[in-house]
Formats: C-alpha cells, structure tokens, sequence
C-alpha cells in the first residue's frame, strides 16, 4: 500500500483531500500547522525545513517511503498592494511556494528511488485571473504553476509525475472570508449565477481532481494545470 503526505491536511481542501485518499486505500499522513487528533497527523510548519524534515521521517518510521505529496497548505492576505509591507508579502510566499519547495525536495529521494511517484500541487484560479488585494498570494500561485511544469520535466524519466490543481471558486473558509469583506465583487449566490455550472465547487471536486492524477490511470499526464472551477476559467 502507497503512502501519501497531504500538507495543510487539517482542514478544507487538504482534509478533503486527505479523506478521498484514505477511501481510495492509501495510507495517509498529514502535515499542518495546527494541531490534529487525527491518526497519522503530524503538526508542522512548511516553511520550516528543520520541522517538515523531521515529520517526514516520522512518516517513514510509522508507514513506509512517500509515494505521494499533495501541497495544499496555504494562506492568503488581502491587502492593497501600496499597503503591503515586503514582510506581508514574504510570509504569503514563504507558505504558497517555500513550503512547495521544501516538501517536494524532502520526498523526491523516496520517489526516485521506487522509480514511481506522484506530486500534485494546490495553486489557484487566481495565477489565471489575477485577483485585486490579493498580489503576493497570486505571485505565488503563479510561481507553483511554473515550478510544476520544470519538475514535471526533470523528474519524468524517473517515474515520477508532478501536476498542479488550480481551485476556482470553491466553498472554503478562505473563500467565505473574501465574500464577508467584499473582496468577490457580490455575493457567493451571484457569483453561482454566472458560474457555467450554477453552484460553488466543493473540497471534494479538487479532492476528485488529485485522486485522478494520483492514479495509474493517470501515468501519462504530468505538467499539466489541471482547472477545478465550474467552467469559469478556461
């Protein structure tokens, strides 16, 4: 049985993410800032490489080699961008593509040394958009796009695949958050009225989405932003 590392997994898209997999027959382990009782959750920073480092090995000692990583932990922060201070802006990118880069590298010795692996990354709609208040978390979305892309390149021949997941419009904490300060231009209601498939997606349709990219079915595919979003960026 494979193992998979789900970070930010206590919550929204990572918990959901981490749900679909242990259904799907994998053992799963999770790493987030905030503190779990979940089995196999493992509190960690992903900006730390001291801290992911010594969850991973943890990992190693309770379930095997990692044979799959999904980067969903992330934070935002919504601010004009002539008030955002170069520490506010740091910290967003610190999380949203540091935490990808220290992660990734940590896994990719137990993945090349199966010969088999499966990366995928949670960027965001708003690499494709662009999004008002919110530059540093788009800069860094935008950044784990094109990181997916070069290690998809690199790392193939060995059997490994690395993909990124774009979230569009997904009913989470982060999004409600943005809808209670204005940030949606309307109301969560609106905005499905003018989503091509008429509701809000869930956690579970970008789970979906890496449950598939995880599979055998998927051995073919790897490079690739693969938008979970109703149809509202194509």
């Amino acid at each position: 049985m494979k193992t998979a590392v789900v970070t930010g997994g206590g919550s929204g898209i990572g918990q959901a993410v981490a749900n679909r997999l242990r259904s799907d027959g994998y053992h799963v382990a999770t790493l987030d800032l905030a503190e779990s009782d979940e089995t196999f959750a493992h509190t960690a920073d992903v900006t730390d490489r001291a801290a992911v480092d010594t969850a991973l090995n943890a990992v190693r000692d309770q379930l095997g080699p990692v044979s799959i990583l999904v980067n969903a932990a992330g934070i935002e922060r919504f601010k004009r961008f002539t008030d955002l201070t170069f520490e506010d802006f740091q910290h967003v990118v610190d999380v949203n593509l540091n935490g990808v880069f220290h992660c990734v590298q940590a896994v990719l010795p137990d993945m090349i040394d199966a010969g088999w692996g499966r990366i995928v990354n949670i960027s965001s709609s708003s690499a494709q958009s662009g999004q008002p208040y919110m530059s540093a978390y788009v800069a860094a979305k935008s950044a784990v796009n094109g990181l997916t892309k070069s290690l998809a390149l690199e790392y193939g021949p060995m059997g490994i695949t690395v993909n990124a997941v774009p979230p569009g419009f997904i009913d989470t904490p982060m999004l409600r958050k943005s809808e209670e300060r204005g940030r949606l231009g309307g109301t969560v209601e609106e905005h499905i009225a003018r989503t091509p498939v008429r509701r809000v997606g869930r956690p579970e349709d970008i789970a979906a989405a890496c449950a598939f990219l995880i599979s055998e079915d998927a051995g073919y595919i790897t490079g690739q932003i693969l938008g979970v979003n109703g149809g509202r960026n194509t």
